[in-house]
């Protein structure tokens, strides 16, 4: 399965560098959250908006492959969504993102690439 990351630019590259990823999502670490925070295609818009609509720079989208995972992942209910979101329940290896997709901001929001398959 691939779903998806957001991610800072300047931390992301610091963190391939390293090898792993371990923020969970904005303001948020592995170790305070438990689980990093992933999208399906259908819910990278929401998450952008909800997370990460006030800020006015340009992200990325981290496209990670479930079979290169290195730590364990499930599909978790999470109250008031129609989907279950995917979760990383450890460091996210480098080498298990296959893509990274820019989310440009522009004054009417974040410009999501087409997530289809």
């Amino acid at each position: 399965m691939r779903f998806f990351h957001i991610a800072e630019p300047e931390a992301w590259a610091t963190a391939k560098t390293g090898g792993s990823w371990t923020t969970s999502t904005r303001g948020r670490t592995l170790e305070q959250e438990g689980f990093i925070h992933c999208s399906q295609p259908q819910q990278v818009a929401l998450v952008l908006e909800a997370v990460y609509g006030d800020m006015d720079h340009d992200l990325l989208l981290l496209v990670v492959d479930s079979d290169r995972l290195t730590s364990p992942w499930q599909l978790d209910d999470v109250a008031g969504a129609d989907d279950p979101f995917p979760h990383i329940y450890g460091p996210l290896n480098a080498d298990a993102v296959v893509d990274e997709l820019p989310l440009r901001r522009t004054a009417d929001g974040f410009i999501v690439p087409d997530l289809s398959v």
